[in-house]
């Protein structure tokens, strides 16, 4: 048995404009993923086909793609059950530096924004700072998040204001540092956010939540940090 697939395809250095190229590749294995399938291409029948890839398990998030027109992770996405031919497209709204490969510079750069880091101003402890079960438990939903950008890249509101609005993603993770009890900047984390397009934008399209590899929620931790800032106007 085969699978059929369309790629986008698209080297700025020899191509005047993108185009799709039809590959047909045999099932390996029982369970065949669709990064097996990309991966065969690559070393087997074209070696100019270019996506990146790391773990190969859903934990490093470096191949999402648009997947039939949804965004997801090619090394935990079987082959088995999807429409043929199968569309790889890039991650939309980004980009591409050459086919499946997208640039995420700007993507970063706002996550770098949010100051993904623990902040505290009380002296450090001799061994480290505590937490109880039930305050790791707030973080439930939000550490999960492998930045692999799928949420972000699906959002129209992103795609329209991406230059200011932070997106799911990067938003996600202000949340997961604004519930960590051992953070002890949330007044300026909130500052930074308290913005009519860095957290605003948000229209509650509910996107991100079909994308997420990882079925977490951004747009909960959205509302959440809108009710944080509302919290301490009143």
């Amino acid at each position: 048995m085969t699978i059929q697939l369309n790629i986008y395809r698209f080297n700025p250095e020899n191509d005047s404009k993108p185009y799709m190229q039809y590959y047909e590749v045999a099932i390996s294995k029982k369970g065949m993923k669709l990064l097996d399938a990309l991966n065969d291409i690559k070393w087997n029948m074209d070696g100019t086909l270019t996506f990146r890839r790391s773990c190969g398990e859903g934990v490093c998030g470096s191949d999402g793609m648009n997947i039939n027109g949804v965004n997801g992770l090619a090394c935990i996405t079987p082959v088995e059950g999807l429409k043929q031919p199968i569309q790889l497209r890039p991650l939309p709204s980004m980009n591409v530096i050459r086919d499946l490969v997208v640039d995420t510079t700007h993507f970063f750069d706002q996550y770098r924004q949010i100051k993904p880091w623990l902040q505290a101003y009380t002296p450090t402890p001799e061994h480290e700072r505590l937490q109880s079960p039930e305050e790791r438990v707030e973080l439930d939903g939000a550490y999960e998040c492998i930045m692999c950008g799928c949420c972000t890249t699906s959002c129209p509101s992103w795609w329209w204001n991406g230059d200011r609005f932070m997106g799911p993603a990067v938003l996600l993770q202000a949340d997961r540092w604004l519930k960590d009890s051992r953070d002890e900047a949330a007044g300026e984390r909130l500052d930074q956010l308290e913005d009519a397009f860095k957290l605003y934008r948000c229209h509650q399209i509910m996107n991100c939540m079909e994308a997420c590899p990882k079925e977490l929620n951004p747009t909960q931790a959205i509302n959440h940090i809108k009710r944080m800032l509302l919290n301490r106007q009143s």
